[in-house]
């Protein structure tokens, strides 16, 4: 008869490791799910901000900025000096 309690008893025990397994693993699925959407919009957000680097760095929106906002202009050629090494 202890044979045979012992045995239920691990057969229990295992029964509650399996179930424990399971949800364990199943909660690991979801986090791995919720990264990889997560790592999905952040590809997709570091595509729009290089794409948005390279808009901003062309020379003519510079040049732009220059003559608009920092009043900058193109000197004369007689403003122009030349130093050699």
């Amino acid at each position: 008869m202890r044979i045979v309690t012992g045995l239920a008893f691990l057969v229990l025990i295992s029964a509650l490791a399996v179930v424990y397994t399971r949800h364990e693993a199943r909660k690991l699925f979801v986090e791995l799910d919720t990264l990889q959407k997560q790592r999905d919009e952040m590809n997709v957000e570091w595509g729009r901000l290089q794409i948005e680097q390279s808009t901003l760095a062309t020379n003519g929106r510079i040049e732009k900025y220059a003559r608009e906002k920092l009043g900058m202009v193109t000197p004369e050629y007689e403003q122009i000096i030349i130093v050699r090494p």
